[in-house]
Order: C-alpha cells, then sequence, then structure tokens
C-alpha cells in the first residue's frame, strides 16, 4: 500500500509488516495479563501506588515516549526536507506518533494516580487499544494477504526468479559457445556448479523451447497473476535485450504463462576466443 516509487524493492509480505503482526499478536495479550496482575495486586494493596520502583518505572516510560515523540517529529521534518515525504512516510510517522502520545499520556495519569485520586479512564484506555491492535491486525492481513495467499505469491516469486536465472545462463551459453542450447540440461556446469532450477511446488522442470533466429521461449505455471495481487519489485538479473532495445518484463497471469525473448547479438556478441 502506497509504495514509494524511489524504492526499489518493496512487499506487503516483506519483514516490516509481518514482525509487525507477530509483535501485536504476541506482546499484546502479554501486556494485557501483566496490566492485569498490576491492577489488581494495587487494588488489594493501595501504598503499592507510592512505590519508588513503580514511580521510576513511569518516569521512564515517560521518557522514552517523550524522546519518540521528538523522534518522530525530528524524522518528518528530515523527510520532508529531503523529499522522501511520501503518503506511506507520512502514515508511518502518524501510526508512531499516536502510539508514543497515548503511552505518554497514559503514563502521565498513573504517575498522578492515588488511592484518594483514582484514574476512571483505564478501561476506556484498555478498550480503545484493543481495538486498535485489533483493527491493525484485521488491515494488516487485508493488505498482505492470508498466510497461505502469501506462500502462493513466493512461490510464483521464485518462479519468477528461477526463470530470470535461466535466462541468464542461456545468454551465457550462447556467448560462450556462439549456438543456444537445445534443452535446458546443457546448461547444466559441474565445473560451476550451476544446476538448471525446477519448480518450487511440484519440481517439474520449466518449459524451454527455440524460436527463428535469436528467440527462445520460457514457460512456468504460476498460481497468482502478479500484476494485481503482488506489490513487490524484484530486482531482475541481467536479461537480453528485445531488437528495439527495451527490456522485457515478467508480468503473469494464473496458470501456465510464457516469456518470449529475442537476444540481440550485437549487444551480447559471443567471446572472443583465447588460445
Amino acid at each position: 500500500m502506497f509504495p514509494d516509487e524511489l524504492t526499489y524493492y518493496y512487499g506487503p509480505y516483506s519483514g516490516g509488516i509481518r514482525f509487525a503482526l507477530a509483535s501485536l499478536i504476541v506482546i499484546f495479550p502479554i501486556s494485557l495479563i501483566l496490566f492485569s496482575v498490576v491492577k489488581k495486586g494495587i487494588a488489594r494493596e493501595p501504598e503499592k501506588l507510592g512505590l519508588a520502583l513503580r514511580k521510576w518505572v513511569l518516569w521512564i516510560t515517560i521518557f522514552i515516549t517523550g524522546a519518540a515523540l521528538a523522534g518522530d517529529l525530528i524524522a518528518v521534518l528530515s523527510g520532508f526536507l529531503g523529499g522522501e515525504l511520501t503518503m506511506r512516510f507520512i502514515l508511518k510517522a502518524l501510526a508512531v506518533f499516536a502510539v508514543s502520545a497515548s503511552v505518554f499520556w497514559y503514563a502521565v495519569l498513573e504517575i498522578r494516580l492515588t488511592s484518594e485520586k483514582p484514574i476512571s479512564l483505564r478501561t476506556p484506555f484498555i478498550v480503545g487499544s484493543l481495538i486498535g491492535v485489533i483493527a491493525a491486525i484485521m488491515w494488516g492481513f487485508f493488505v498482505m494477504g492470508s498466510p497461505f495467499t502469501v506462500r502462493k505469491l513466493r512461490m510464483d516469486e521464485r518462479r519468477v526468479s528461477d526463470l530470470q536465472s535461466i535466462q541468464w545462463q542461456v545468454v551465457n551459453y550462447w556467448q560462450q559457445k556462439s549456438r543456444f542450447p537445445k534443452s535446458l540440461s546443457e546448461l547444466e556446469d559441474p565445473l560451476s556448479g550451476y544446476k538448471v532450477p525446477t519448480d518450487p511446488e511440484t519440481a517439474k522442470s520449466y518449459e524451454f523451447t527455440l524460436g527463428t533466429g535469436y528467440a527462445f521461449t520460457l514457460c512456468a505455471d504460476f498460481t497468482l497473476p502478479n500484476g494485481t495481487q503482488s506489490r513487490s519489485k524484484t530486482k531482475p538479473y541481467p536479461m537480453p535485450m528485445s531488437d528495439e532495445g527495451l527490456a522485457e518484463n515478467w508480468e503473469h497471469t494464473a496458470g501456465r504463462a510464457c516469456f518470449e525473448r529475442v537476444l540481440d547479438p550485437e549487444r551480447y556478441p559471443p567471446y572472443a576466443k583465447t588460445r
């Protein structure tokens, strides 16, 4: 969502969203349990409100969240000055600001709490946090997709990566031998250790057919289309250019997809033979 065109690689199932969801699912319930235990302990022994350790923890929390708020504002200003103020950056900064401000506000209320002056906002704070976390988790799965969909997308990306690797090996084979391989098995080289990849899910070989002239075609079976559901950009291997000098793309639909390539011998001439 809201990709930055200056970012060379991004993906909805990359480490950022995945780690954030895992953290929310694990840490938030633990925090609620600890919060409930502390609350019950104070209810039984109100004198614990004046413990120095509790005060120190709250002051440290206030300091850390205050520093996070200041750092967030600095990051926004720095991003603006550096031309990085995209919608994704703004939303990320707003999320950090909202979380830090909420924790800062609640810590300030807690440190002012006494047995004669109870806080009546604990329950609304917990309910609001619970609603926010559930909404964040649901939105994360909406953007990233279910784990099963992510698995399928990663399989398809692996297939594209394999085809890119095979394509580059075909070009390299042409430059070394001045001809195309008759089959993919000719690309395997025990000396360099290269082994032709196969489909990661079915272990079937990818299709390779020779065309007329300098043309050849690579085919694979994909699970999902990558034009709409996969929002990632992958760094391509060096690829042959068409006669018009335009790099081919790897857009595909679900099911069998083929990619025809036309090698330009002027751009990729055979290597000079050495004696």
